[in-house]
């Protein structure tokens, strides 16, 4: 029987560990809170999963929250006008496909643990730091980092290439309330962008406290909205979410009128570097550690791609692991596993980071003309479910105008 050690029990470790488990190995996970540490502790992401990432859970049997948690029917998108207060410049919403839905992690990690570990899966509650990865890569055939923060992580080289930034993008902040007003006809993701400020977008979730709503604050640095330094308490933290609102989006702070927080650890404010690292550690030893999720691709969360990311990790290494069988696990095979990931994940950091940048004039009137196109705002819409979708018209001018065209035709037709 073949043992398999994974650090980290989020996102990607977690439903890797149970996937694993379920095939015959003997898994081993080291995580560094206990199930009632993190139901007890702050929100830790604003995750909204996608279609495509809700059936990986389906196939792997952890979609245990399907029936409890609002679904999120649609994406928005709303620019106010610059020389009329209060106005929209662009404002419209298209439906998904099939919906998506938020499930706070602080309910998903605790619940996946103690099914890894009634399963049989041997859970282990330290740190893990380099003396212990030497431990670990001791006595099993291959160790995977799945942790997205720590100074281990840091061990995984930053790769130059693939690693547009080396600075944070946006000061970012969460605000888990209930009490908002629900959007219209459908329910969404309604993103609102604030040029020269930054972007705000809330949605509907499930929380400890049942559901709710998560407003997602995204502050260009040195701006109005990089103001979460100095807030001491969750009730400043919930005051300044608003103030942002009514000065910035008043359609958005009509909706919070009675908005009051989940529970006081329903906040969370800091701002990261969206990298890309290596995938391949080599220890002091000589042995091998193989990074996963955002240990080795962090994407800043303007398009909501992280918990999807990390999804779609485990799904391309849980296959490339039954597949090699008995053969070693290579640095080469990690490469090559890593680089069939990259071949999705490329094109989400590529349109996550394009996000971060000022809008060149296609993408302008992309976003303009979907308001009276249907048709190409349902394609903006449903690209979020697979980014690869957006290209190559979200960065190329002459096929954007072309993909415009085509959309606005149709939608005539």
């Amino acid at each position: 029987m073949r043992r398999i050690a994974i650090v980290g029990g989020g996102q990607a470790g977690l439903p890797l560990a149970l996937g694993l488990l379920d095939k015959g190995y003997e898994v081993t996970v080291v995580t560094n809170r206990e199930p009632d540490d993190i139901r007890r502790g702050k929100v830790m992401s604003s995750q909204c999963l996608f279609d495509a990432s809700l059936q990986i859970e389906r196939d792997l049997g952890l979609n245990q929250w399907e029936a409890d948690c609002p679904p999120v029917e649609g994406i928005g998108l709303a620019v106010p006008h610059p020389e009329r207060p209060g106005h929209k410049l662009i404002d419209w919403a298209a439906r998904l496909d099939r919906p998506a839905q938020a499930v706070d992690q602080r309910i998903k990690m605790p619940a996946w643990m103690e099914l890894f570990a009634a399963r049989g899966g041997r859970l282990l509650i330290q740190d893990g730091g380099v003396a212990e990865l030497e431990l670990l890569a001791a006595s099993h055939d291959l160790v995977l980092l799945a942790a997205g923060k720590g100074d281990v992580v840091k061990l995984f080289e930053r790769d130059t290439a693939r690693s547009r930034f080396d600075k944070p993008q946006r000061a970012l902040a969460l605000t888990y309330v209930h009490g908002m007003r629900p959007a219209p006809v459908f329910s969404r993701v309604a993103f609102n962008l604030i040029p020269g400020v930054g972007e705000y977008f809330v949605f509907p979730a499930l929380t400890t406290t049942g559901p709710c709503e998560i407003m997602v604050f995204e502050g260009v640095p040195g701006g109005p909205m990089d103001c979460w330094r100095d807030i001491k308490t969750p009730q400043d933290h919930l005051a300044k979410s608003l103030d942002i609102l009514r000065t910035f989006l008043p359609w958005e702070a009509e909706r919070c009128a009675s908005v009051e927080l989940t529970d006081a650890n329903g906040i969370l404010a800091g701002s990261f570097a969206p990298t890309v690292r290596q995938p391949v550690m080599t220890l002091p030893s000589g042995r091998l550690v193989f990074g996963l999720g955002d240990a080795v691709v962090t994407n800043d969360p303007i398009t909501g791609q992280g918990s999807n990311n990390a999804t779609k990790a485990c799904a391309v290494y849980l296959e490339a692991i039954l597949a090699r069988g008995d053969q070693a696990f290579t640095a080469e095979w990690m490469q090559q596993t890593f680089e069939r990931f990259w071949d999705y994940a490329s094109a989400v950091v590529d349109w996550t980071n394009s996000m971060l940048l000022p809008p060149p004039p296609h993408l302008l009137h992309l976003l303009q003309a979907a308001g009276d196109a249907p048709a190409l705002a349902s394609a903006v819409a449903n690209g979020f479910n697979h980014p690869p979708n957006f290209f190559p018209w979200w960065t190329d001018a002459t096929a954007c105008e072309a993909f415009i065209a085509a959309k606005s035709t149709r939608a005539a037709a």
